[in-house]
């Protein structure tokens, strides 16, 4: 059987964990060269050996420009070029306005906006013509939650860079677009739960999605696979919502 990134070069920071380690699965799985990175040796070793042959981790902090001039040289000596950039870093601080704090701001827009904006420029050298370029955003870049004003502004930033860079890079056919997924259940996501009611706050978040249950991280990568493939070859600087409706009606 054909797969469909059979010889394609992917970068995905972020990729020990969850989502970003659910896409690096689905795209070696469809036969790219994966190239994985996290500030998280431990995790990124575990996660490299789950990906298989066909991953690479590289110790890296998104937030950090000359971790990322380690990772892009990594993938140069390696592999020569990027065919697919997932720009999947990111997280955020719960604070309500009052109580947001300078290092609230600053943690969050560092890994949400100036890491995706850092790891994408250091990467344009190698971006092959026609490559692709995934942001991962969140429902939150529209849909308003109390508490988190801070990381659904950083998200919402990276509609309009999607927009400004698919212009900028149109001559190389370079296709920028930002994938937003809703309430995908990760270790991150179960981190704000209640000790000993992990239940009750899934079914909780079920109830404000239409289709009555949060994601799962495979079920972002194949949206992933989709944007990184031929089968979006007219998708240009879009935002896709992956979020059972979470922030759609």
């Amino acid at each position: 059987m054909t797969r469909v990134l059979e010889g394609k070069v992917a970068v995905v920071t972020g990729g020990s964990r969850g989502i970003g380690l659910a896409i690096a699965r689905r795209f070696a799985d469809e036969g790219a060269l994966v190239f994985v990175c996290s500030r998280d040796a431990a995790a990124l070793e575990k996660a490299a050996a789950e990906i298989g042959p066909r991953g690479r981790g590289v110790a890296a902090d998104a937030t950090a420009l000359g971790d990322l001039d380690h990772l892009m040289e990594r993938v140069r000596s390696e592999a020569g070029r990027i065919d697919i950039l997932v720009a999947n870093a990111g997280g955020g601080e719960i604070a309500r306005l009052g109580d947001i704090t300078e290092q609230n701001f600053d943690r969050t827009f560092a890994l949400n906006v100036k890491g995706v904006v850092f790891t994408v420029q250091k990467a344009l050298p190698l971006l092959s013509k026609g490559a692709s370029v995934i942001l991962i955003g969140s429902s939150g870049s529209v849909k308003a939650l109390p508490s988190q004003s801070l990381y659904g502004a950083s998200k919402a930033a990276l509609r309009s860079l999607a927009r400004s860079w698919t212009l900028e890079l149109k001559r190389r056919r370079i296709r920028v677009n930002v994938l937003s997924p809703g309430p995908v259940e990760t270790a991150s996501l179960m981190s704000m739960a209640p000790p000993g009611l992990e239940a009750a706050f899934l079914d909780n978040l079920a109830g404000l999605i239409p289709l009555g249950r949060v994601g799962q991280p495979d079920e972002i990568s194949q949206a992933a696979l989709f944007l990184a493939s031929e089968a979006s070859s007219f998708v240009a600087g879009v935002e896709l919502f992956v979020d059972g409706g979470h922030a759609q009606v």
